[in-house]
């Protein structure tokens, strides 16, 4: 791309020493460690680092221009512009030919259920004998066997993401469903994507040291329906308290779907039940009913379900092809995952207070009359505090014997995550404390019999933890599997 190009298709406030308007740039770059000869270096003025000091470093690696805030002390040419976050939106899709506009992208928002919708939602795609890539927490797949394909966040900086549509459109893959998470959208990450359908899970408390507040993060969740056009389509949880919010953000013409068990929705479920062999329920879609026996258990395994019907009735799909799609699937890795029998050993990624009151009532469900649940779990470090103690709570309300452990604690001292969880609980007498997460889970082998159901929530697929000065790898499905099966 020739700056030419670029400098014609952004505002920006002023150009600095910029003599050669047909300057080929070779790539984007906002991680000066990564930029290559000819690239073009965007400073980002993130949370805790500022690109803007990291300009010389990106130079010295061959960036040939700049794009900042402020005017710097350089030798290159620069671009001076308001906002670079949105900035390299722009030029990440200009860059990559705006590949966008050429597939068909569903887009999955909410505090819960992102990972399984988007999954259940390739798949089928491709049972109605169409492709699908998907891009979100555990990685990108450009078809449901393919492997994952390592991602840093759940939805990709604007150039990744943006090579990656390129990517799938160069493979003649015509549609995407995505993740795409509340930092994504308030970071400008998905600007000038061009969504065809967008769906909403829920909301509840997470994220609150990014956004600050509730409303913040809704008005960061809303932007994805906001941009909706005419034609497109939204799928909204009609059961959620933000539900109404989401659909009053949407434009008169765009089609609204809503799922739901307690409300009235278009896709409704109905004679809901649960038993060790997963969830029942009867399927209401207008004057229609199908019966559906998943494999999956839990109340929001029901609900990520109906977000996926409600998806292949806006897709016009078979419903009763989708259906019998749905009930062949087991799961998704790390979310309510079990890893073991007798006792049951779950392992879900559950990390909010909503989702572990959910999974906790879902292993409830399934735990035999004479069994405890047991449940471990952490919080993360350096992320919202406030959640600590409700996750306390909750845990103690709803568990027979809690474990509390480390998560990913970075930077802050285990211990002290520890006490702001404990501060949630009424009596922490029989309250297991061991921040060495692999100890807790032994303590959970030594107390289980085999009526029990163990619950180890936080992490699920990820296969590392996070500590002040390192990360190691840890995985709870590998320790539980070393710890229950090789005793």
């Amino acid at each position: 791309m020739q700056l030419r190009t670029l400098i014609d298709s952004i505002n920006y406030i002023e150009l600095v020493d910029i003599d050669d308007f047909m300057t080929e740039i070779n790539g984007i770059s906002y991680n000066s460690k990564k930029t290559k000869p000819n690239d073009i270096f965007v400073c980002l003025s993130g949370e805790h680092v500022d690109g803007h000091e990291y300009a010389d470093e990106a130079i010295a690696n061959g960036a040939c221009i700049c794009i900042v805030e402020r005017r710097l002390n350089v030798d290159i040419p620069q671009i001076v512009v308001s906002d670079t976050t949105e900035i390299l939106a722009q030029i990440s899709d200009l860059f990559y030919n705006s590949p966008s506009r050429s597939l068909n992208i569903i887009g999955v928002t909410g505090t819960n259920g992102k990972t399984t919708v988007t999954h259940l939602i390739q798949k089928l795609y491709e049972t109605n004998n169409q492709k699908c890539a998907l891009i979100g927490t555990l990685g990108h797949k450009f078809f449901s066997e393919d492997s994952y394909h390592d991602a840093k966040h759940t939805t990709p900086q604007a150039p990744e993401l943006q090579e990656l549509l390129y990517k799938i459109n160069s493979k003649n893959i015509p549609n995407v469903v995505m993740e795409v998470s509340s930092h994504a959208l308030a970071q400008h990450r998905v600007d000038y994507c061009d969504f065809n359908g967008a769906i909403f899970t829920n909301l509840t408390q997470d994220h609150l040291d990014f956004h600050i507040t509730m409303q913040n993060y809704f008005r960061a969740k809303a932007k994805l329906f906001e941009e909706l056009l005419s034609d497109d389509f939204a799928v909204i949880n009609l059961d959620d308290s933000y539900a109404q919010q989401f659909i009053s953000v949407l434009s008169p013409n765009v089609k609204l779907y809503t799922y739901g068990i307690k409300e009235d929705a278009d896709i409704k479920a109905e004679n809901v039940s649960f038993s060790p062999d997963g969830a029942a329920f009867t399927c209401k879609i207008n004057d229609k009913k199908y019966d559906v026996k998943l494999r999956m258990n839990g109340a929001f395994s029901v609900y990520n379900v109906l977000a996926s019907i409600a998806a292949a009735v806006a897709l016009n799909f078979d419903i009763e092809k989708s259906i019998k799609t749905l009930e062949t699937i087991n799961g998704v890795a790390g979310r309510f995952e079990v890893i073991v029998n007798k006792p049951t050993v779950i392992v879900d990624y559950a990390h909010t207070p909503d989702g572990l009151e959910n999974v906790l009532n879902a292993a409830r469900e399934i735990t035999p009359e004479g069994g405890n649940l047991i449940c471990i779990f952490g919080c993360g470090g350096d992320r919202d505090a406030t959640k600590r103690p409700k996750m306390g709570a909750i845990a103690e309300r709803l568990a027979d014997k809690v474990i509390v452990t480390s998560d990913n604690p970075r930077s802050e001292e285990p211990q002290q995550i520890i006490t702001d969880i404990l501060a949630g609980f009424k009596s922490t007498s029989d309250v297991i404390v061991e921040p060495d997460r692999e100890l807790a889970i032994k303590e959970a082998y030594k107390l289980a019999n085999a009526n029990d159901v163990v619950l180890v929530a936080g992490k699920g697929h990820e296969d590392y933890q996070i500590l002040r000065d390192e990360t190691i790898h840890f995985d709870d499905r590998e320790k539980v599997r070393e710890i229950f099966i090789g005793n």
